[in-house]
């Protein structure tokens, strides 16, 4: 069913690496939550997105790659559909990816809005992958990313191996806690484990591909 008056404007953003055996009734099953989300009554009738110029959600079969720029109307509601369908991509992905989910508040107005108004945009990153090994490889590569693009602006590149070593310390010592609390069925703890969230600080455009 179509959603009226909805709160968000939800957009769910990534690129998955997948199993070379992945077929597209897997894929189906896997996103099932967000397209009966979405009201529709299959991957192939929900694939398609809010806005026409993004792609929606893809699959690449001879890359065995799942793609989706997407976007639907939701509300609060829509995030507690988000750990069944990364649980669900765990069990299909390849490789290690990350998930952006933002919400664009669909009452807030930049230009019109009364001033000193605040919108209710949000961003959630969520992480996937076939095990906690390879979840935690691309949290560390996005983190990498993000500090050296921080510490670059006063350091110069290679200067800051060190602190990559840091990183990668902190990550061997999570995974290592992990691994002998018996949890390695299920994604790590603490922020950043798993999937992690905050406020946008900012409205972000939308992803335009």
């Amino acid at each position: 069913m179509p959603r009226y008056n909805t709160a968000f404007e939800i957009h769910v953003h990534g690129q998955v690496p997948l199993r070379a055996d992945v077929k597209f009734e897997h894929i189906q099953d896997a996103l099932k939550p967000m397209w009966k989300y979405a009201g529709a009554k299959s991957l192939s009738d929900g694939a398609g997105s809010h806005y026409e110029d993004e792609p929606g959600i893809k699959f690449d079969a001879q890359d065995h790659v799942l793609q989706m720029c997407w976007t639907v109307a939701g509300d609060e509601d829509f995030r507690q559909i988000l750990d069944e369908v990364c649980m669900n991509i765990n069990d299909i992905a390849d490789a290690g990816a990350a998930i952006e989910v933002t919400f664009y508040d669909a009452d807030f107005d930049e230009e019109e809005g009364p001033q000193g108004e605040e919108s209710r945009d949000d961003f959630v990153m969520l992480f996937v992958g076939p095990n906690p090994a390879a979840i935690m490889q691309v949290q560390r590569d996005l983190l990498v990313q993000d500090v050296i693009n921080m510490m670059e602006r006063h350091f110069d590149g290679s200067e800051l191996g060190g602190v990559v070593a840091e990183v990668d310390k902190l990550f061997a010592k999570r995974f290592d806690e992990l691994v002998s609390s018996l949890e390695i069925g299920k994604p790590p703890r603490g922020p950043g484990g798993g999937h992690g969230s905050g406020h946008s600080g900012g409205r972000k455009p939308r992803h335009l591909h």
